[in-house]
């Protein structure tokens, strides 16, 4: 039973990142209203998960890449895994770039 839920749990790490991960992020901010970016608000990094969920912060769908969804990668258990986790996690990277050079006007 335990390699069923390790697998399904990175299956599911798996789905929140990518390109796929993208699109259920800004459609997950947009349903809850939240601003899309902000630069003057910094990403909220080294929380614990109880500090992550609470509410009353300031948060932006931007900032939950940093503060979530780049961290996946490393999370991943098997080799097959790790290996579509850094495709995905590479991709991500490069949108993100993209999205800050549009935003700066840069692009």
């Amino acid at each position: 039973m335990e390699a069923q839920t390790s697998r399904h749990r990175q299956q599911y790490r798996l789905d929140a990142i990518g390109a796929i991960g993208i699109a259920r992020c800004f459609t997950f901010g947009g349903a809850f209203k939240r601003v899309l970016h902000d630069p003057a608000v910094p990403p909220r990094l080294h929380l614990t998960k109880e500090q992550y969920m609470q509410q009353g912060h300031q948060a932006t769908t931007f900032n939950h890449f940093a503060e979530k969804l780049l961290k996946i990668k490393d999370l991943m258990k098997t080799a097959f895994g790790r290996q579509l986790a850094q495709q995905r996690h590479a991709f991500m990277e490069q949108y993100l770039q993209q999205f800050v050079a549009e935003w700066e006007g840069k692009a």
